[in-house]
This record gives structure tokens, C-alpha cells and sequence, in this order.
């Protein structure tokens, strides 16, 4: 038989977790077992040319999972069964897929909502699972959304983990791609991990280094916000060094009460959630890196319009 979709897959995968596989590779002879699948069905590549169809369906469904809360991953390519997915499994389920799916909070806010302060990201993904009425433009528009969405969470992950001195890097990095500095490197630089002052690094904000842009980062689990009081320090230090902009960033999010702070003093800051981020680490290229790439074509009315 031909290869299964990742709805269909969502299932065994996770009792092969449970019975103790720790990654979608060691999964795929089992798989292939389960079935029937030929080894030159196994071995198809996506247009891309890159996975197979197997490798791919299966860690999607590995992914789907995961932000169900079925599945955690405490380090890269290394995944386990929740106590979560255990006692999903307990009960005998016949099927899984993303209707099921939806029954766990986790997997449900994944999908189909957003928090206030990531709206200007993206439109919310929609929430029905019955595709028969979208065109394709529409279908590529959504899988783009998922892509994407994926694509920010799992480089959130990736910044939780990193070091506190590549997280600063990190930061002027996204800056400096952005434009800053004239996007050069000589125009950034770190200060001193210990008594800097409330400041993590500074950035011209053109080339000529008319101005500076003072930058505070703070690598925070996605339930710590920050609130009030490290903005007001960090305006602090902003006053100490005579500056008038300041960038504050997070892997978190930041409270009412500090958005609202902002608002009122004299330094222009700008306030950057990990949702946006990720976000600009995706539109700017660092970090990530294109995988494929769709060409969409249509007919060109004006080469066959008669003179």
C-alpha cells in the first residue's frame, strides 16, 4: 500500500514511543512493517528531494503530537511519551487524528488561537478541519501558516536553550539583518556579561552611527513575563548613558503593566515577545534557512492578446 497520511500515522507513532523509541528514524522500519509499506514506496523523496514521504508524514505526526502535550522533547531529536499520552493510550483509542486532537487545550490554542500581541504576525489558523471548500490558493496559504507557526516554536525552543552570551549575539544578529548598523558587524557590539548595567548591547542605528540603539535581553520561560520593574530598570540604564532608544527582548512575553510603562517615558523602547522574535528570525534568515521553494504560475493573458 501507499504511504499513509500523518493523521493516520499519529497513533503508531505514539505507541511506539511508548514502548520506547525515542525518535521518528527509529520508528520507520516498524512502520513500513505495520503497513505494507515497499521499500520503494519508503524510499520516495518529496519534490524537494530531500525526505521521504515516510520520513516527513511521520514527523509530522511526531510534531502534532508533541503540541498536543502527548509527546516532549527534552532536547533535539530526542522525544518521549507524556504521562499525558500514557493515559491517552490506556483507554484503548481506536483512532487519532487532529479532530481528536482537539479535545486536548494545548493542541486546540496551538490551532486556533493567538495571543494579543502575536496578532500582527499572522491571521489565526482556521479552526474546522474540513478542507473540501478551499481552493488551492487557500490550502497553501494555510499549510504556510502551520509551517511558519512550527517553524517559531521550535526556534524558541532552540533559544531557551542556548547561552546567555550567544542569546545577546543572537539579538544583534537579528538586528543588524534587519538593517541596523548599515548591516554591518564592525557597527555592533556586546557589552561584558557581568556589571553591564541593565545593557546587554548596543547597535548604530545607521550606518554613519548617528545614533545607538541600547538592547536588553532576557532568555525567560514562555510562563515568566517581564513585567514592570526590569523595564523601569532598564530605562535606568538607558538615563545612565544618556540614550533615547532601547530595545527590551524576551523569549517570553511582557505584562500589561510594562507595555502600559513604556508608554509613558521619555526614551523611545521597543518591546520584543518571542513570538516576533522568531518571527523576524524567519523573515531575516538567521538561524533558519530555506528548504524548498514553490513556484506558482499563470496565465500570462497578455502574450496571447491579438494586436
Amino acid at each position: 500500500m501507499s504511504v499513509p497520511d500523518y493523521q493516520t500515522l499519529m497513533l503508531p507513532v505514539l505507541r511506539l514511543f511508548a514502548a520506547g523509541k525515542t525518535n521518528i528514524s527509529e520508528c520507520l522500519d516498524d512502520l513500513k512493517r505495520e503497513f505494507d509499506i515497499s521499500d520503494e514506496e519508503a524510499e520516495e523523496l518529496l519534490p524537494s528531494g530531500k525526505m521521504t514521504y515516510l520520513g516527513n508524514r511521520a514527523h509530522w505526526a511526531r510534531t502534532y503530537l508533541g503540541k498536543a502535550g502527548l509527546l516532549h522533547s527534552p532536547r533535539r531529536g530526542f522525544h518521549e511519551i507524556t504521562e499525558l499520552g500514557r493515559n491517552f493510550l490506556a483507554t484503548n483509542p481506536k483512532e487519532l487524528n487532529n479532530k481528536v486532537l482537539e479535545q486536548f487545550d494545548a493542541f486546540a490554542e496551538w490551532r486556533s488561537t493567538q495571543s494579543a500581541t502575536d496578532s500582527d504576525i499572522e491571521t489565526p489558523l482556521p479552526k474546522g478541519n474540513d478542507q473540501s471548500d478551499q481552493t488551492p490558493e487557500d490550502a497553501i496559504q494555510e499549510a504556510s501558516q502551520i509551517l511558519n507557526r512550527t517553524l517559531r516554536d521550535d526556534l524558541l525552543t532552540e533559544l531557551l536553550r542556548v547561552s546567555p552570551a550567544r542569546f545577546e549575539q543572537l539579538i544583534l544578529d537579528v538586528l543588524s539583518a534587519m538593517g541596523f548598523g548599515g548591516g554591518k558587524l564592525s557597527n555592533k557590539t556586546l557589552t561584558p556579561i557581568s556589571g553591564d548595567g541593565g545593557i546587554d548591547g548596543v547597535i548604530n542605528e545607521d550606518a554613519l552611527g548617528l545614533d545607538a540603539v541600547y538592547i536588553q535581553a532576557k532568555r525567560y520561560a514562555p510562563e515568566n513575563k517581564v513585567g514592570r520593574p526590569d523595564i523601569q530598570r532598564f530605562v535606568g540604564s538607558l538615563t545612565g548613558e544618556s540614550a533615547t532608544k532601547g530595545v527590551f527582548v524576551t523569549t517570553s512575553d511582557f505584562s500589561r503593566e510594562a507595555h502600559e510603562y513604556v508608554q509613558r517615558v521619555q526614551q523611545r523602547i521597543v518591546l520584543l515577545n518571542g513570538q516576533r522574535l522568531a518571527q523576524l528570525m524567519i523573515e531575516h534568515n538567521v538561524g533558519v534557512r530555506t528548504q524548498s521553494t514553490v513556484v506558482i504560475k499563470k496565465l500570462d493573458d497578455d502574450y496571447f492578446t491579438s494586436d
